[in-house]
């Protein structure tokens, strides 16, 4: 007899059959060990090695290609990260006991090859494993192959500051996302995310005697915006401003501040030309070739974990995008690869009508050892879905829900009710409920110790789904009454209620935030070169590491 045909004689059991079910598949979890891990990576088979501790402890060590996605997280990441269910799945911490947590969540939302990393990254190094420090490292440590082996032309900081104060003829372009250009940026620079250089750049700089810089903050974005233009044959002299706006920094010079200049629309024949280059190089570096009929297949992800991404700015990608495709802007794909993409051996699709910002991400991706593939036949009559990506998400559980006007009534009037904030530390600290308490989601049983008596908890966070999935758990560590902002912070705003910023209530450590020593603009000096002495040191260690595949045009 079948589960099915069971629970349907007998469907008051249900519930206890299923979290039977649930609980033998949680026991059946079982351990995963270095051979295992490394011989999918050389084998280039697909796996989603999973640092599931949050940001700050998985930048401080972890392997290569451990992909960070916080236990806090899984329900509102995992759908969207890891498509197919039956993908090889390995979870990791640092023996906090996070790890299996996590594999017992995947597994009750469908995911059938779960296992724990035996001994966590202590085993990791115990087994000759090599660890890496910070955050997207695997695209970092691509940038600085890249210079290792192209030698990217680079000038100083202070070589640039002459040109610039001499009025030399040169254009600065910041191929950072246009809020980092806005927080700080060189002065004169104008905002051209890595992606759209080889669009942009002809008209920003139509002379080709203009001499070309190309900023980030640190290293790779710059070496990678650098090494485009050059591999596309842009005619000007290009290099990379060595070591961004740190080593602007470092040389006692001044940066700007909220700047807003930006690249602007390129006429017809500029983009022909554009796309010319740009699929010459995608070519050059293998990237496949697919028709947009013949992907529908590949959205079952029946064999394949296959990626469906949109290359363009977030602008153009919500006036139009292809059913099923995500926004990430093609320059921050190569930079946070393994942000979207944690399962490495997975397909990836590239969507760009005009061809540029989809062929020159890939042609990078290609060299990274992705199996990539840009679409060619997108008309304007394809994109036909609009607005923001929105997640795939599990079935929301039964909770108790509360709109903001009540709550907003709770926390006035009867001075028993505390409002508990999920969000990233970045987010609560951007605003937030008046009165309210930041933790995480991880760290809830030790941040209860940390929160005043209450009678009801109110949990929120951003947009509601992280507190919305949270609040079971959450629930069956506290006595107290446990109810869920409905819309989340986004909706109290919406309702015209107030917002206070500032990091006013901490229940948790902000340890889901890893402070870069590229951002903002009071960063230490010795942090800023410690940070751009680790960056000269990856590339020894990717040979120690041996797993990466990556290649060079």
């Amino acid at each position: 007899m079948s589960i099915e045909y069971f629970l349907e004689l007998a469907p008051e059991l249900a519930p206890k059959l299923t979290a039977q079910l649930i609980q033998k598949r949680m026991m059946s979890i079982k351990n995963q060990d270095y051979a295992f891990v490394r011989n999918k990576l050389l084998k280039k088979e697909e796996i989603a090695l999973l640092d599931v501790r949050e940001e700050d402890p998985h930048a401080q060590e972890h392997p290569l290609f451990a992909a960070n996605l916080p236990l806090s997280r899984i329900e509102v990441d995992a759908f969207s990260k890891i498509p197919r269910k039956d993908v090889p799945i390995v979870t990791l911490d640092d023996g906090e006991g996070l790890a299996q947590l996590a594999a017992e969540r995947l597994s009750k939302l469908g995911y059938v090859d779960v296992s724990v990393f035996e001994g966590g990254v202590t085993g990791w190094k115990a087994a000759g494993g090599e660890v890496f420090k910070d955050v997207n490292v695997p695209s970092k440590s691509f940038g600085e192959f890249v210079e290792s082996k192209r030698h990217t032309p680079s000038l100083s900081a202070q070589e640039v500051k002459k040109l610039i104060d001499d009025k030399e003829d040169v254009v600065v372009v910041d191929v950072r996302r246009f809020d980092e250009y806005q927080t700080m940026s060189i002065p004169t620079g104008i905002s051209v995310p890595g992606a759209e250089l080889v669009l942009r750049l002809p008209e920003l700089a139509p002379n080709p005697k203009t001499k070309i810089i190309v900023n980030c903050a640190g290293r790779t974005r710059s070496i990678i915006g650098t090494q485009s233009l050059i591999n596309a044959g842009i005619p000007n002299e290009v290099n990379a401003l060595r070591n961004g706006t740190i080593g602007w920094t470092l040389a006692g010079q001044e940066l700007d501040k909220g700047q807003s200049r930006k690249f602007k629309e390129v006429s017809e024949s500029t983009a022909a030309k554009a796309a010319e280059r740009a699929r010459s190089v995608a070519d050059q570096a293998g990237v496949k070739r697919v028709k947009l009929a013949d992907i529908e297949q590949w959205k079952s992800q029946a064999e394949r974990t296959t990626y469906f991404f949109d290359t363009r700015t977030p602008e153009e990608y919500e006036t139009g995008h292809l059913p099923g495709f995500r926004s990430t802007p093609g320059g921050q794909l190569v930079q946070e690869t393994e942000m979207v993409a944690p399962v490495r051996g997975a397909r990836i699709v590239l969507s760009d009508p005009s061809g540029v910002r989809a062929n020159m991400p890939a042609s990078w991706l290609a060299q990274m050892a992705w199996d990539v593939y840009v679409i060619d036949d997108i008309k304007a009559s394809d994109l036909t879905e609009k607005g923001s990506w929105v997640a795939p998400q599990p079935q929301t559980p039964q909770i108790q829900m509360v709109d903001a006007n009540t709550a907003a009534s709770w926390l006035k009037d009867d001075g028993k009710t505390i409002c508990i904030d999920l969000s990233t530390h970045a987010n609560y600290v951007k605003g937030h409920i008046p009165g309210s308490w930041f933790a995480l989601r991880s760290q809830f049983a030790s941040a209860l110790k940390n929160l005043p008596v209450a009678n009801r908890y109110i949990l929120t966070s951003t947009t509601g789904d992280l507190a919305v999935f949270a609040a079971q758990e959450i629930q069956g560590l506290t006595q107290t009454e446990v109810h869920v902002l409905s819309g989340g912070n986004a909706a109290w705003n919406q309702a015209g209620l107030e917002l206070e910023k500032g990091a006013t209530h901490l229940a948790s450590p902000p340890m889901d935030r890893y402070k870069r020593p590229y951002e903002g603009t009071s960063v230490d000096p010795a942090a800023m070169q410690a940070y751009l002495d680790w960056e000269f040191g990856l590339v020894e260690q990717l040979g120690k590491d041996g797993t990466h595949h990556f290649w060079v045009l």
